[in-house]
């Protein structure tokens, strides 16, 4: 019996992702294990020309976890509230 198997199509990546700091440092820093500290990934966010573009990215996909934008789950969150 043979099985075909359909594969999703690649979500296209957002132009400025190639040229953000965090593709060039790895994930580690910006996806941190719970309770871990996040002020690196901040640091590095604060230096990024992408910035902006990546909190409008993570703020429109509802981005749960990790640093996008130089901004924690947390801090999103406390964005997407006083913003309504």
């Amino acid at each position: 019996m043979h099985f075909d198997t359909v594969t999703p199509p690649r979500t296209p990546v957002p132009a400025w992702q190639a040229q953000a700091l965090c593709a060039q440092t790895g994930a580690d820093f910006f996806f941190p294990e719970p309770g871990s500290s996040v002020r690196e990934a901040k640091r590095i966010c604060g230096m990024c020309e992408m910035r902006a573009a990546c909190l409008e990215y993570a703020l429109d996909n509802d981005e749960r976890f990790g640093v996008w934008g130089g901004l924690s789950e947390k801090e999103r969150l406390d964005l997407r509230r006083a913003s309504r």
